[in-house]
């Protein structure tokens, strides 16, 4: 089987040949990457999920099975440098470069309290000229060797504390504040629109996700979650299978989310992401056990031990086990449990992709 074979078995509930491999990687990940292995190194994608879709060539090169897409910033209103320092987006988020990652430094939503102070927005258009001109190249160029998963995560519940603080609209859900529904439903619009288009450019997975779970537990109560977020779920999912009935929905959730995950399989979810290794409840012989009939899993390598602590060898074992759980007969994509982080050793790194490679 080539990459594109053995990702769409797997995803169909066929064994493949041996377990289809997924990474991101951060961008200084990528620098030491396309150093060591000499080759040129790609500018990050202008995009809220810039991590998951750049270094296509890095990664493909080195052993990937899938790579992604998403949307893209327009060409009228990218991300811009301050000269201050901030980072402003095209939701107005604004940002500070804080080394690693940038960090959020003010919301522009922190006002809000009414549905006219959502309704003055001004949100992006999700239909703006060459959102998708990215997505659509990069599945003309991997599509026919490569799994596509395009990358739909901070559906609903992130890209809305994005925009007005997660203390503020965690306590505005729990007090019904009046623009809480009308933000959540303006959000949910915007990304399902994306989302479908994102289908018909031809992607085999749509990605979608919120992390609703701590290490120890959920982010909210189930009510809560019941309320708000599962409705508006549902009716993305069900609008994403009526422009394609094929498609697989992936959903990543971080944390420990074992409570989450009937009530998904219930709205119709095909693949979760992504099985955080020490996130309390989220043991891989558990889930399959539990789950293994309804979901394929997508994940469980885990990036804050394992990797940067760990040795080439455990993380090799890592892997054959993983797979002999998760994998039994298929129904999973191995992967990095986020994106691949700087701490991380160029060896250990090597050692994770020469693992899959190896499978039997």
């Amino acid at each position: 089987m080539n990459s594109r074979e053995r990702f769409l078995a797997t995803i169909n509930g066929r064994k493949p040949d041996r377990t289809p491999f997924y990474a991101s990687l951060t961008p200084q990940v990528a620098q030491m990457l396309s150093a060591h292995l000499r080759l040129p190194y790609e500018t990050p994608i202008d995009s809220l999920l810039s991590t998951r879709i750049s270094h296509m060539g890095l990664l493909t090169h080195m052993g990937v099975d899938a790579i992604g897409v998403a949307a893209t910033a327009p060409a009228d209103s990218p991300t811009v440098t301050t000269p201050d320092g901030l980072i402003i987006n095209e939701w107005g988020m604004v940002f500070k470069d804080a080394g690693l990652y940038n960090e959020f430094y003010s919301y522009p939503l922190s006002h809000a309290e009414t549905v006219a102070d959502i309704e003055a927005y001004p949100f992006p258009d999700p239909f703006a000229k060459g959102r998708f001109d990215m997505a659509r190249a990069a599945i003309q160029k991997y599509g026919k060797d490569y799994g596509i998963i395009a990358d739909l995560e901070c559906s609903i519940f992130e890209t809305s504390w994005y925009l007005v603080g997660l203390e503020k609209f965690l306590v505005d859900l729990l007090l019904e504040t009046p623009y809480v529904e009308a933000l959540l439903d303006k959000v949910a619009y915007i990304n399902t629109e994306t989302g479908k288009e994102l289908i018909r450019c031809g992607a085999d997975v749509i990605w979608c996700g919120d992390d609703f779970g701590s290490q120890q537990s959920t982010m909210m109560d189930m009510d809560t979650w019941r309320k708000y977020f599962k409705p508006r779920i549902k009716k993305m999912f069900d609008e994403f299978k009526q422009i394609n009935p094929e498609i697989k929905i992936a959903w990543h959730t971080c944390g420990a989310v074992v409570d989450l995950i009937p009530d998904f399989i219930e709205i119709g979810l095909d693949i979760l992401n992504p099985i955080q290794p020490l996130a309390k409840g989220m043991n891989p012989e558990f889930l399959k056990q539990n789950f293994g009939k309804d979901l394929i899993f997508f994940g469980g390598i885990c990036v804050q031990d394992l990797l940067p602590n760990g040795t080439p060898e455990s993380i090799k074992a890592e892997v054959q086990r993983r797979v002999e759980i998760l994998g039994n007969e298929g129904g999973y994509i191995i992967a990095p449990a986020h994106n691949i982080q700087p701490d991380t050793p160029v060896e250990n790194i090597i050692a994770l992709f020469d693992a899959v490679k190896n499978l039997q």
